[in-house]
């Protein structure tokens, strides 16, 4: 793909639009400051007029986004209240922003759907949007069910693509009711949508962007964006098709207002625009955004016919996503699980992991039990395997984290993949090496100063000794696991801990037991 640089004034509005953080308005204070001694300044050279930037500003400060909003205070009030007035608790949700009125509807569970019913619909489309995703399944199926008609209006409010995202988990019967209730055209719309995967370019897109002919005048064009029912998700870009539906450029609106009226609107529109086919995988998506600071993407068929866009919210809330499953899946969760869950979706998500988790630490415990004997003659040896277990874990891990990283940022391919394990596994050494000198130095001197005329000291050196390996081998497990699962080609965060745990614990205990009784003539213990 080709970079198409972005105009400077766009910068601040990148992150206005990328940002999560949210400001609201209060009453300013009475203490006037710099800008307001600025203001008078001004108001008295211009004979007494408020200037515009005084007009706009006037009115308030900042509230930092940790201060609760007057709104969020009166909600907390009503639900802490002994009892509850729907109507008038619905009426303060309305008042919230939106991320906060989800916010209120995933705390409340059950009860979400009888406040979202005494909710006005566009209020209460936007806060479904915004819940976790299971969560506003959970919430859209129970409104099927209760009043199909009403869960259809709550979709026709939301954004396509935030409406496709909910009709994508529903269950077959349940999407076929609700999209029943819709006008013909609607359902069209979104059953198209939903032929791509959740997961890809097309399940991200909005088809709601502006579009005009390259065969009109600036003119012509600025008229039928007025006559447009909506400006669409993304308003910054006006795209250029032909009659065909393909895309030829797009204009800027900015290039729009400063144009000659009477010019073509092709003859003010970048030509070399860059694109996305509907069924690249969203990460790949949010690779491109990262890499090329994108707030817009158009998607479009093997025609080059524009079928929808991708925005820079879509795309930051795909990569939240993303970040959440994968981290709830490296450590067996499940990966659609939300905090306020039902009881029965968390067992669902977590049992399996720990049924496997449960047979994984079984073939650890497997390999301490053939060592029974030498762990019996010397009990001290007990004491030590948990720490390297742990030191081995604890590489493992790290080696992990490096490796995900690596894969999700697309920094590890396959012609790189055997040099990464060559490094972790020297960084393994090194690391082992140095623990195992502090440990089995730290063993030794322990030994000889309760027995100086024993030999037990010698344990510190087979505990030095199977800490660099225990070490080396952690590293090389935790940055081959995510590779070769994804060779197999499944998700490499996938409850990666829970089979790191089980390889770096038994190898561990079976270099640390293995060596032990292998030198216990040495050492100058029963090999049991």
């Amino acid at each position: 793909m080709e970079r198409i640089g972005h105009a400077t004034i766009l910068a601040d509005l990148l992150m206005s639009r990328a940002t999560t953080l949210r400001y609201t308005r209060r009453m300013a204070s009475d203490r006037p400051n710099e800008i307001d001694q600025f203001d008078e300044q001004r108001r008295r050279a211009s004979g007494g007029e408020p200037s515009p930037i005084e007009d706009v500003r006037r009115g308030g400060s900042i509230i930092e986004v940790n201060e609760p909003s007057p709104e969020d205070e009166r909600v907390d009030e009503l639900l802490n209240a002994i009892t509850v007035d729907l109507p008038e608790l619905a009426d303060a949700v309305e008042q919230q922003e939106a991320p906060d009125a989800a916010d209120t509807l995933e705390q409340i569970g059950e009860a979400a759907v009888e406040l979202i019913e005494e909710m006005e619909t566009e209020s209460a489309a936007e806060a479904l949007a915004h819940m976790h995703p299971s969560l506003a399944v959970g919430v859209l199926e129970d409104l099927i069910e209760e009043d199909p008609s009403y869960a259809g209006k709550l979709i026709e409010e939301m954004a396509p693509d935030d409406a496709t995202d909910l009709l994508q988990n529903l269950t077959d019967e349940s999407r076929d009711r609700l999209l029943g209730t819709l006008g013909k055209v609607e359902a069209v719309k979104f059953r198209r949508l939903l032929e791509y995967p959740e997961r890809s370019a097309g399940g991200m897109m909005t088809t709601d962007y502006l579009a005009v002919r390259d065969s009109m005048s600036v003119r012509e064009a600025i008229e039928a964006i007025r006559r447009a029912e909506s400006l669409g998700e993304d308003w910054l870009y006006v795209f250029v098709v032909d009659w065909r539906g393909r895309l030829q450029g797009r204009a800027t609106m900015r290039a729009l207002l400063l144009a000659d009226p009477a010019q073509r609107v092709i003859a003010i529109s970048e030509k070399r625009v860059d694109a996305v086919k509907p069924n690249i995988d969203r990460e790949d998506v949010a690779r491109e955004f990262e890499k090329y600071d994108y707030l817009v993407l158009p998607v479009v068929d093997d025609e080059d016919r524009m079928l929808g866009v991708i925005t820079v919210d879509d795309v930051v809330d795909a990569i939240r996503q993303e970040g959440t499953e994968d981290a709830q899946a490296m450590f067996g969760a499940g990966r659609q699980e939300a905090v306020f869950s039902s009881v029965a979706d968390k067992l669902r998500g977590r049992l399996p992991w720990l049924f496997v988790n449960l047979f994984t630490s079984s073939i650890a415990a497997i390999v301490v039990l053939q060592f029974d004997g030498l762990i019996t003659s010397i009990a001290f040896l007990a004491v030590i395997m948990p720490v390297i277990a742990n030191q081995a874990g604890n590489a493992g891990q790290q080696s992990l984290a490096v490796t995900l990283r690596g894969i999700v940022l697309d920094e590890v391919r396959e012609g790189s993949a055997l040099r990464l394990v060559r490094r972790e596994a020297i960084v393994g050494m090194v690391n082992g090496t140095i623990c195992g000198l502090l440990v089995g130095g730290v063993v030794a001197g322990i030994e000889y100063l309760q027995h100086p005329e024993a030999t037990m000291w010698k344990l510190g050196a087979v505990v030095g000794v199977s800490m660099t390996i225990a070490l080396s081998v952690g590293t090389v497990v935790g940055s081959s696991l995510p590779l070769l699962v994804r060779r197999f080609g499944a998700d490499p965060a996938t409850a990666s801990t829970i089979f790191l745990t089980m390889v770096t614990d038994s190898m561990s205990f079976l270099v640390f037991l293995g060596l032990a009784s292998a030198l216990s003539g040495w050492i100058g213990i029963g090999a049991g």
